[in-house]
């Protein structure tokens, strides 16, 4: 017992500090508390990923930051909602799924627990200046319509070339806000619309189609490629154990017996894999049972990768038939079984293959996700396996 009542004649005082998280609790951002601090966030959006988790003068930082220092600390810090996209990134990295684009709005609407949250900078009713709310009304307007939406893009872009012709940042003005410290990336004159046309035409005339297989032709690349099939491998396996990842030599026949070993040692007896990837019948044999569906209790999944990425260390799963996907990224362990010949030297030559590109959704693995949360310690697997071990199979 820590506290017991006063001696006779006098009184024991109790406080509790809880640096305005009551205020929280009581306020639309109370699912902000459910943070752990892990930092996923941080990482995960476009915005602070450029600008840093310290740009301002808060103990919180990113997405998370922006809610918890409106809420702690009032409408001061109100504006720093203002520099989220609202893309969603936060909230899907967040391991605790807190809604932050939904908190990002309210912030924005001035609802926190600061009394002076609403309307704090002589702002209407719903947090948004008469400006604001008529550009507002003028993106919702070209928005809708892809025409104009083109066509905004192109004159933005030419309109930033001219004010900035010679440097790739654009200086807002002061009375922004931002405008003191911080500069805009041009726009593109060519909207990715048109990159992404050309890149199809690209793909579409300088690739030679053979059975199964689709080579780019090298010439007109920018990029130095490794020609070499040995020096790709060699690099394939240099760049994914720069990322904790495992590369496993083995033959056809020995490939099955490789993965039973590598089973035992764990002390593993249940996997989930891919159909037709290894014999089925000796693991059966050597007392390891088989599941085809989804299972987040299972320990290991295996897959057969597509390819290999030599430039990067990464491997390229499609879905299909046994949840390839899902095996790949809901157990701890993902062992991979990829053919020596299927390492391709970069993402592009992975996109020109056909069961990519007719694949109705692909996943780019390279190696167990790593985030360092504002505390400094590290989490690896968060997004992901927590381990990747690739066989790698001579043929």
């Amino acid at each position: 017992q820590l506290i017991r009542s006063p001696f006779p004649g006098q009184e024991r005082h109790l406080v509790l500090l809880d640096n305005g998280r009551t205020g929280i609790r009581n306020s639309p951002l109370r699912e902000s508390l459910y943070c752990i601090r892990c930092g996923s966030c941080l990482n995960a959006c476009p915005v602070f990923r450029e600008i840093g988790g310290h740009a301002y003068d808060s103990p919180y930082s990113g997405p998370i930051g922006s809610v918890i220092s409106a809420g702690l600390f009032g409408s001061d810090f109100i504006p720093l909602a203002q520099a989220s996209s609202l893309c969603g990134a936060c909230k899907e990295a967040c391991p605790v799924d807190i809604n932050l684009p939904k908190l990002l709005s309210r912030v924005r609407a001035g609802e926190s627990s600061s009394p002076n949250g609403r309307g704090a900078r002589g702002e209407g009713e719903h947090g948004l200046s008469t400006i604001s709310k008529l550009f507002m009304q003028i993106f919702s307007r070209v928005a809708r319509s892809p025409r104009l939406f083109a066509l905004s893009q192109r004159l933005a872009g030419l309109g930033m070339h001219l004010v900035s012709p010679f440097s790739n940042y654009v200086p807002l003005p002061a009375f922004t806000g931002w405008g003191y410290s911080k500069d805009l990336p041009r726009f593109a004159t060519r909207p990715f619309r048109d990159r992404f046309a050309k890149l199809e035409e690209y793909t579409g005339s300088q690739v030679n189609r053979y059975p199964g297989k689709q080579v780019i032709d090298e010439g007109s690349r920018k990029e130095p490629v490794v020609h070499d099939q040995d020096a790709r491998v060699a690099l394939f396996t240099e760049e994914l154990a720069r990322v904790n990842g495992n590369v496993l030599h083995t033959s056809p026949k020995e490939l099955t017996n490789k993965v039973i070993d590598f089973l035992k040692t764990r002390d593993i007896d249940k996997i989930h894999l891919e159909p037709n990837v290894l014999d089925e019948s000796a693991l059966k044999r050597a007392g390891i049972t088989v599941s085809h569906e989804p299972d987040p209790a299972l320990l290991v999944g295996v897959t057969k990768a597509i390819c290999g990425l030599a430039d990067t260390g990464s491997i390229v799963i499609v879905d299909g038939a046994g949840n390839p996907l899902q095996a790949s990224l809901l157990p701890r362990v993902h062992i991979a079984v990829l053919c020596r010949s299927d390492i391709l030297p970069s993402l592009p030559d992975a996109l020109a293959l056909p069961v990519v590109r007719e694949a109705g959704s692909a996943v780019v693995i390279t190696g167990p996700s790593r985030t360092a949360d504002i505390e400094m310690s590290l989490t690896i697997g968060m997004h992901g396996p927590g381990e990747l071990h690739v066989f790698l199979v001579d043929d």
